[in-house]
């Protein structure tokens, strides 16, 4: 991620000595722990400078995570917390289920495991009493020599066990508080291989048990985690084609030359593509960028017997003889996507460091020549695309877009006017309360959209799950489609009301559907919502980001008054005494199913 594998820690310290983040927001990480790992920093600096953010680190004393949850002290934790990471180590929770197992009767067993059970649930209520920020616990590592040697492995009642079931534990209790994740650290221990996990000196010798390797993964998963939650995750891959989704130059070898197959060198390749069409299938939206005779490359795609990558699932392809970096742009313009979204991978070193010269946002990954066994790996080590969330938007994410570029194409086609154009379009908006079955999808929305987002505020699942069950909280979606298909849902609203007034917390909408009118529709139907809760004023704010300058005059456009700027927060209000219609006449149908829910 980032690159951070390429650099060792003296250059990942250069860096960070000569960089200057002090303009860009705070992102606050606690780390609470019963060991010493203060030789994380580095990384997570590294890490957090990366997602846009400048880190502040601090850590809770060793081995005092229990006081420093329970304490009245709000100066460690507290509202202006972003994530807290946990690390408890089981060797000095509960030594006797490490060291002395073989001695512990089946009632001991169970009275260490309630000990350790009730540690957990008793931090967790700590932490959620001071705030609301990301919680990251990491598991509980199995040994790799169990008590029972090869015994332990074959028995449910012994040392392999008892740990497996203190992790379920954990991960079901992290599952019931809001905004806690599990980290799996027997993954990342498999990942950096056990030898070179440890360091068995340091843990005698200040009980500080990680190699840097295993700091720098421990990192990484961390942040892979962290970059989803913020809305930094990538959604669309730019694919080069020669030796890179097949061995060989298709121009050069040939359909029958080129090498993809079940064996051998062509397998590595027929490995990359399965991996590629998982990201496909997950919802990552899939563009080709290729210097390259475009009918030689559909040829490959619509003709080849063992080609996983079909027509159907490339969203865009840039098949031509100009430069990557323009292709890129073209592809991004045409998606109507952030280049920042983007992620390019190529075998060729020049096109990916003139990618990186001419579009640093664009994230790149260099495939080596002669390492395509590796390919796969690379990818699917990356993170760039994970998410906390899977939708049903999300599995028809490169249709959506494939047809997007059709809607483009119409438009540009079309000789009247807009008006005309869009009443051509026959589109249907449906708004409605948020319910169980869209709730992974309008917390995505909230995670990822950035440019039509008028406070970028980002909300996990149980955040909606907990304003959708709030009587102070109401939360709209709209879904769209029209002539070309049903884009699903693509915007949200979230309304929070106090005693005196409502206010507009959230409003956003996804790039796909901006330039409708679709927004006006929104927020007609949340002040229409709140005029029937009878609150008389509406407030709303505008929090400038770096991508959503194009909506810094949204609420003045549509009757709002700016009553204060401070902080550069804008903050608006409309008189609900006020008449006002913003759905455009255009539409086909607007349905407005929400009345009848209403708290």
């Amino acid at each position: 991620m980032n690159n951070i594998n390429k650099y060792s820690l003296p250059e990942i310290q250069e860096f960070l000595d000569n960089h200057d983040s002090t303009n860009d927001t705070l992102f606050n990480i606690v780390i609470l722990r019963n060991i010493t790992i203060e030789a994380i920093v580095p990384y997570l600096k590294y890490l957090t400078i990366h997602m846009g953010f400048q880190p502040n680190i601090v850590f809770g004393n060793y081995n005092n995570v229990l006081q420093d949850t329970q304490s009245n002290n709000d100066v460690l934790i507290n509202q202006n917390t972003d994530c807290i990471m946990v690390f408890t180590k089981l060797e000095t929770l509960s030594p006797k289920l490490i060291n002395s197992f073989p001695e512990l009767d089946s009632e001991s067993v169970e009275e260490e495991m309630n000990l350790v059970k009730n540690y957990i649930v008793t931090t967790l209520s700590g932490i959620r009493n001071k705030t609301n920020a990301i919680v990251s616990w990491h598991s509980f590592e199995l040994p790799i020599y169990p008590a029972f040697g090869v015994l332990d492995h074959s028995r449910p009642d012994m040392q392999i066990a008892t740990i497996t079931e203190l992790n379920n534990f954990l991960k079901t209790q992290l599952a019931d508080f809001k905004n806690c994740y599990y980290i799996e650290m027997n993954s990342l221990l498999s990942i950096v291989g056990f030898k070179n996990f440890y360091d068995n000196r340091y843990w005698h010798i200040g009980k500080a048990p990680y190699t840097l390797d295993a700091l720098r993964e421990i990192s990484i998963d961390n942040f892979k985690l962290y970059r989803a939650l913020k809305g930094k995750n990538k959604k669309c891959l730019v694919l080069d084609c020669d030796n890179t989704l097949w061995g060989g130059i298709i121009g050069e070898d040939g359909i029958d030359g080129i090498k993809l197959s079940p064996n051998f060198p062509g397998s590595a390749y027929l490995s990359f593509q399965e991996e590629i069409l998982s990201l496909y299938n997950r919802g990552i939206i899939l563009a080709l960028c290729s210097k390259n005779n475009e009918s030689d490359v559909w040829d490959v795609i619509d003709n080849h017997p063992y080609m996983q990558i079909k027509r159907k699932n490339i969203s865009l392809a840039m098949v031509n003889w100009e430069d990557k970096a323009t292709n890129i742009r073209s592809i991004a313009e045409n998606l109507n996507i952030g280049l920042d979204s983007i992620v390019f991978i190529d075998d060729n070193e020049f096109e990916i460091n003139l990618v990186k010269e001419l579009l640093p946002v664009v994230e790149t990954i260099h495939l080596p020549k002669g390492k395509s066994a590796n390919y796969k790996e690379m990818l699917a080590s990356s993170g760039l695309f994970d998410t906390l969330t899977f939708t049903e938007e999300d599995k028809k994410r490169g249709e959506l877009y494939k047809t997007e570029f059709k809607r483009k194409n119409d438009k540009t086609n079309f000789s009247g006017n807009m008006e005309s154009y869009f009443s051509s379009l026959e589109m249907i908006a449906e708004i409605d309360k948020v319910n169980e079955t869209v709730v992974s999808r309008v917390a995505q929305l909230t995670q990822k959209t950035n440019q039509f987002n008028l406070t970028t505020k980002r909300y996990s699942e149980s955040d909606i799950r907990e304003f959708m069950n709030s009587k102070k909280v109401e939360v709209l979606f709209v879904k769209l489609k029209d002539r070309f298909g049903d884009m699903g849902i693509v915007g949200v609203s979230i309304i929070k009301f106090s005693n005196n007034y409502a206010e507009i917390d959230s409003f956003l909408l996804s790039c796909r559907a901006i330039g409708r009118g679709l927004e006006k529709i929104l927020l007609d139907s949340s002040i229409k919502l709140a005029q029937f809760r009878n609150f008389n004023k509406i407030k709303a704010s505008y929090v400038p980001s770096n991508k959503n300058d194009q909506v810094s005059s949204f609420y003045i456009k549509n009757l709002f008054i700016k009553v204060k700027e401070q902080d550069l927060k804008h903050d608006f209000l409309f008189e609900a005494s006020n008449t006002l219609e913003l759905s455009p006449s255009y539409y086909k149908e607007i349905n407005i199913k929400y009345l009848s829910k209403i708290k």
